[in-house]
């Protein structure tokens, strides 16, 4: 897509980060997308570009938003460190001292933590619901309030791709008397005037992005790969999507009533207006950066954390081989935190990604708020090279270290 044009502004200085937005488009499959910088609260970057819908040709507009997968459970981490914040809220508390039918299935003694840090041992539901029942929700938090762990929580931790909203969201019900998706709306996202939903309004539809699914993968590349332990990682996966019985498989795709890896699916306006807290939030990057910039900086007033809760916030809980990815992660309460497969800007950064591509995070160290939002999903076995270089030229224009060095 070598002829797209880049719409909206970049503070002076900032130029770089166009650049390597373009470069999305020309070298890297972008069809369409957004990003946003923030800097100490202010906005550096502002830019959009491409086809919304790839079938129509319809363009990105500025105010076009896409669903981001689990950069939602971002999102959803921020609100309840608000709770947090205010008092409302414990991680070290047991679940049970607000869900008190959570005890079923032997978990009487799990902290609140455990559901923000994938230590829970509930990655997957362990009854096949229908996709409506899903959608409807209410039986979802009946059988995680009567499933026994996978694993004996704190023994280990396994990436809840989809549980871990409907964990915090039953939490925070509890907690406020209010579903999540109008939590985060009251306390988050207007407040900031963010473009930010969990749980589209009908209304909104039509401004949604077309999600477009991963290329095949392509044979030159596997044979390409000269790392061993690389290339055992991604044949491991492949063999794990293919097992409908796989932690992995039965993760992602919610027994199979909501296959992640299927565009389709998310382009589903059922979907994208039911709430699932870890993985249909719908916004573009200029909202994303926002969200994360008052993390750590006042933007236009607002400040959602203080320094001392980023500070906890961030602060690492688990780091090594995960049960359901098969590849090492490293996570705090909520929050992914830098490593080889998700490069942030510094080692104070702390966010999330999401599958296919999209991404946003915060970085305490610069006062940075990031935000990439798109709808070409690609592979996320190996770093995107798609947000590494808009990293790295966000990087070079505030005098920091490239992210790799």
């Amino acid at each position: 897509m070598s002829d797209v044009v880049v719409h909206g502004t970049v503070a002076p200085g900032f130029e770089g980060v166009r650049s390597a937005f373009e470069a999305n488009f020309r070298q890297h499959g972008d069809k369409g997308a957004s990003v946003g910088v923030y800097v100490d609260g202010q906005q550096k970057v502002d830019l959009w570009g491409g086809v919304a819908d790839v079938a129509t040709g319809s363009p990105w507009q500025r105010d076009t938003v896409s669903i981001i997968y689990s950069a939602t459970k971002g999102a959803t981490a921020t609100l309840a460190w608000l709770l947090a914040q205010r008092g409302l809220l414990d991680f070290d508390a047991p679940v049970v001292t607000y869900w008190p039918e959570f005890a079923g299935g032997g978990k009487s003694s799990v902290p609140v933590r455990y559901l923000f840090t994938h230590q829970a041992g509930l990655p997957y539901l362990d009854q096949r619901l229908s996709r409506e029942e899903i959608l409807d929700g209410a039986r979802i938090t009946e059988v995680l309030e009567q499933q026994a762990p996978v694993w004996t929580p704190g023994t280990a931790h396994g990436y809840h791709a989809v549980t871990f909203g409907w964990l915090a969201a039953a939490l925070i019900a509890k907690i406020t008397g209010r579903r999540l998706g109008r939590v985060f709306a009251e306390e988050v996202a207007g407040p900031l005037g963010l473009d930010f939903y969990i749980g589209l309004p009908a209304s909104e539809s039509g401004r949604v992005a077309q999600l477009v699914d991963i290329p095949p993968p392509d044979p030159a590349a596997l044979s390409a790969i000269t790392d061993p332990a690389v290339l055992e990682v991604i044949l491991a996966l492949q063999a794990a999507m293919q097992d409908p019985d796989s932690t992995f498989s039965r993760a992602l795709s919610t027994n199979g009533a909501l296959p992640a890896l299927d565009a389709s699916t998310f382009n589903d306006p059922r979907v994208q207006e039911a709430e699932i807290p870890a993985g249909n939030g719908i916004t573009n990057g200029r909202s994303l950066a926002r969200m994360y910039a008052a993390t750590v900086s006042d933007v236009d007033g607002v400040r959602l954390l203080t320094d001392e809760t980023v500070e906890k916030a961030r602060a690492e809980q688990v780091n090594g081989p995960d049960r359901t990815l098969l590849v090492p992660m490293r996570f705090s309460t909520g929050f992914q935190l830098p490593m080889g497969s998700t490069p942030l800007l510094s080692a104070d950064s702390f966010g999330h990604s999401g599958l296919g591509g999209a991404l946003g995070f915060a970085d305490s160290r610069y006062k940075v708020g990031f935000g990439y939002v798109q709808n070409q999903l690609l592979s996320s076995v190996l770093p995107d090279p798609r947000t590494r270089g808009l990293i790295a030229a966000v990087a070079a224009a505030i005098g920091a270290p490239p992210p790799d060095a």
